[in-house]
């Protein structure tokens, strides 16, 4: 990618935008190192990130504890050139020119960290593969 290019552009998207979506972004962003714009909504936000993901987050030295759930708009879907919905189900408007993706994970809430550290760890593979397709050789 030449600097006149544009970065590619993912928003991660599930109900709450308090648990897996937040640890998706946050894993992307570390990772991607200022190469991707990322951006991260719930179509139902609660009112803080679950404090079980936060806590699993800082366990490997990132910290999401300033990070507040938004709300998903039709806007961020349109800036976005990757979409990947966490258990959204309909919610996530359609746009012809995106590329979809759907990953099928646990749930964390209501989830102590024990729980949240598996979802954690495959949350963070499956950015591993999606930094390859959106980088390649780099």
């Amino acid at each position: 990618m030449s600097e006149s290019q544009p970065r590619p552009s993912v928003l991660f998207v599930c109900v709450h935008n308090a648990g897996r979506s937040q640890m998706a972004a946050a894993f992307l962003t570390h990772h991607g190192q200022g190469r991707i714009e990322v951006r991260s909504a719930g179509s139902a936000p609660a009112d803080s990130v679950n404090p079980a993901v936060v806590e699993a987050m800082n366990e490997i030295g990132i910290d999401i504890s300033a990070q507040t759930p938004k709300v998903l708009t039709t806007a961020a879907v349109q800036a976005s050139d990757v979409v990947i919905t966490m258990g959204c189900g309909d919610a996530c408007p359609v746009f012809p020119g995106k590329q979809y993706l759907d990953w099928t994970l646990d749930d964390p809430a209501d989830q102590g960290v024990e729980a949240v550290r598996p979802i954690r760890d495959e949350i963070e593979r499956r950015i591993a593969s999606l930094l390859v397709e959106l980088l390649p050789g780099r």
